[in-house]
């Protein structure tokens, strides 16, 4: 990733205000594993004000950064912005998913990966059992209420 790293940083020295330059440099660094420096760029990328997918792609990699450094409540902050904004977004949820699993609520996890599968149960071969897995991710999500 040093080159793509090098890439960015050269560019953003000429302009240091793009946010979407200031995304792409976090992405880089979160892909080299320096996720601490990735933090700082989408936190910046974020206040010079993305829109559109590209606010969704970093939020996303954002709140995935704060997961891998056990700043669980912050990733689901964030992802819970992310959603809001983004309603119908499957990576939204799978990433909340995976916070929801680091953060030792397995069920909730599980329900919002069911949610998303059976969203698009008619590509896939679940057919039939798509109306109880939807039902079971609910019962999930409330807590497995008796």
């Amino acid at each position: 990733m040093a080159p793509t790293i090098a890439y960015f940083q050269a560019l953003l020295a000429e302009h240091p205000d793009h946010p979407v330059l200031v995304y792409e440099v976090g992405g880089a660094y979160d892909t080299a594993g320096q996720e601490e420096t990735a933090r700082g760029y989408y936190e910046r990328a974020l206040a010079l004000g993305l829109e559109g997918d590209v606010l969704r792609r970093c939020l996303c990699q954002y709140a995935s950064t704060l997961r891998w450094l056990a700043e669980l409540d912050e990733s689901l902050a964030v992802l819970d912005r992310a959603r809001r904004e983004f309603p119908d977004s499957d990576s939204v949820r799978v990433f909340r998913a995976l916070t929801l699993n680091d953060a030792q609520r397995p069920d909730e996890a599980v329900a919002e990966l069911l949610s998303v599968v059976t969203g698009h149960a008619e590509v896939t071969d679940l057919g039939r059992w798509t109306v109880g897995l939807r039902g079971l991710a609910q019962w999930l999500a409330d807590g497995r209420p008796e």
